[in-house]
């Protein structure tokens, strides 16, 4: 939703630049958590609210990028900006490569911080909201009837009324009743609705 409050998480074993990092996000009206070691953010319960993680590479215990692969491994989908002050190119590779917003050395610039941050949180928010939208479609398409799940991959392959009942056997005028419940039960306005919907679903062609 638009009127959610986006969170950062910041994560680094130097108190001096949870400060600083606090300081300036603070300044500018974002909601903060900071913690000083990898673990502690893992045993963090996390709300669901568009959120990113400013995450130090080289810590004691876990490692920012160890977090990375911990994340992932839980498929706990969040973007990150790595910041280093021992930065290097295989670990700025290795981190972008496992999906990092961004990776910058310190001291870097707080417009720079400002501008990643903001970048994560869009990219964060699309797929909160990717997720829910999906999540309806799937509970949506739990409710059609077998049939109609059926006349829905053929439907939205591109065959006509008359095609459809040809393939299964019936009546155009029992595919038209079929397509209108669809498109009830789908939330659809459109025949393009449908589509989009069946890409989200996975529904790519009539073999369903």
């Amino acid at each position: 939703m638009t009127d959610e409050k986006p969170l950062v998480y910041v994560v680094d074993d130097d108190p001096s630049v949870l400060r600083s990092v606090e300081r300036l996000l603070r300044s500018v009206g974002y909601d903060l958590e900071t913690f000083t070691s990898a673990q502690e953010f893992l045993d963090f319960q996390h709300p669901d609210t568009p959120s990113c993680l400013i995450l130090d590479v080289k810590m004691p215990g876990l490692s920012g990028l160890e977090l990375q692969e911990r994340l992932t491994d839980k498929e706990i989908s969040l973007p990150i900006i790595f910041i280093t002050g021992h930065g290097t190119v295989p670990a700025s590779v290795k981190a972008m490569k496992a999906g990092a917003v961004d990776f910058l050395l310190k001291p870097f610039s707080p417009t720079d911080l400002l501008e990643t941050i903001a970048k994560a949180l869009e990219k964060d928010r699309q797929a909160k909201q990717y997720e829910r939208e999906l999540k309806q479609l799937r509970e949506r398409s739990k409710t059609l009837t077998p049939r109609e799940y059926e006349v829905f991959g053929l439907v939205v392959s591109g065959m006509l009324n008359k095609q459809i009942a040809f393939d299964l056997g019936t009546t155009e005028k029992t595919i038209k009743v079929h397509r209108a419940r669809i498109i009830e039960k789908m939330g659809a306005k459109s025949l393009a609705d449908l589509v989009r919907f069946a890409e989200k679903l996975g529904i790519r062609s009539k073999a369903l």
